[in-house]
């Protein structure tokens, strides 16, 4: 039904709502940096990611997702710096966050490295009224008449800001990458006071645990699993990948998201090439097992990453630093 969003009508039963998880990436082992602020720097020069996604292709007020983010190492400081911008719609809530991040590098031994990070930045959530509709409610088209009869729903375009921090670690070395990270650290309040009262929602905390391998096949193919668990404690969601990569530059792989009956939500079909020696271009289409299958017609991604590929700045490379070589 045209601009009512059943997930956002919750806002009217409660005085804090608690707002979703962060949003869904199907290419995330190409973006490690999005997911995590400690991967900073080890790409081993300047790299910079481009994604887009929309999700549940052709239902009203679905995900739409960008995120583009920078990151570089400082050898003199020992470890890496960066900047992730992301904006993700979903109904009438759009959600802006700039973070810039430094992690620290600790070398294990000759062939692992541990790396610390932590990101920080600030967080804008707009909340549109006009496209949301409570059972109690009185609307007219024709007049835009627009009211809620709710004083926790607003009338019009709201916003509201809070400061956000992340951290994480991240374990590197010849056949094993091992990630943590904790988004929404302060888990604050979103707080919008508009003329109808107050609404407030919550920044729920949760985290992500990474992993990935890799081993050849011969001299021309190389297979890299990963996997991605993500928690909000009382809800868990996972995601088993494997990219194949022939040749050093085509590469194609499929993703698992769901490990039950209630948690099962698509198989991700994913395909990408090197452009060149520095351009990384992947495109990812999510084929949905649930029942939302019926409403959408799947999900596309598209990720782009380009890597200069030459030393930056000044001081010492610690002894270890593996670029994985499908990005």
């Amino acid at each position: 039904m045209k601009k009512i969003f059943t997930v956002l009508i919750l806002l009217s039963c409660f005085n804090t709502a608690i707002a979703q998880q962060s949003p869904q990436y199907s290419l995330y082992m190409l973006n490690k940096y999005g997911i995590n602020p400690a991967y900073g720097g080890l790409d081993n020069s300047l790299s910079f990611t481009g994604v887009v996604r929309k999700q549940w292709v052709n239902l009203e007020g679905s995900p739409f997702t960008q995120q583009l983010n920078a990151h570089m190492p400082m050898y003199l400081l020992r470890g890496g710096i960066g900047i992730n911008l992301e904006n993700d719609i979903l109904g009438a809530t759009r959600n802006t966050s700039a973070m810039l991040s430094y992690n620290y590098w600790i070398p294990v031994n000759k062939t692992s490295l541990l790396s610390v990070g932590i990101s920080a930045g600030v967080l804008q959530r707009s909340l549109d009224g006009t496209k949301l509709r409570a059972p109690g409610g009185q609307y007219d088209e024709t007049t835009g008449l627009n009211n809620h009869n709710d004083n926790r729903i607003p009338v019009g375009l709201e916003t509201a800001t809070a400061p956000t921090v992340s951290g994480g670690v991240y374990f590197q070395s010849r056949r094993l990458d091992l990630g943590f990270s904790a988004i929404n650290l302060l888990e604050n309040d979103l707080t919008f006071n508009h003329s109808e009262g107050q609404t407030d929602i919550l920044q729920k905390r949760h985290f992500n645990l990474f992993v990935a391998t890799n081993f050849e096949i011969g001299s021309m193919i190389e297979v890299m699993p990963s996997a991605l668990l993500k928690s909000d404690i009382s809800q868990n969601q996972a995601e088993l990948s494997t990219i194949v990569r022939y040749n050093g530059n085509v590469f194609g792989g499929a993703s698992l998201r769901g490990y039950d009956k209630v948690t099962l939500d698509a198989v991700v079909f994913i395909a990408g090439m090197k452009i060149n020696d520095k351009t990384t271009l992947a495109y990812s289409y999510d084929m949905t097992l649930s029942d939302l299958n019926t409403v959408s017609d799947g999900s596309h991604e598209i990720t782009i990453n380009y890597n200069l590929n030459k030393p930056i700045g000044g001081g010492v490379p610690p002894p270890i630093i593996y670029n994985p070589r499908f990005l």
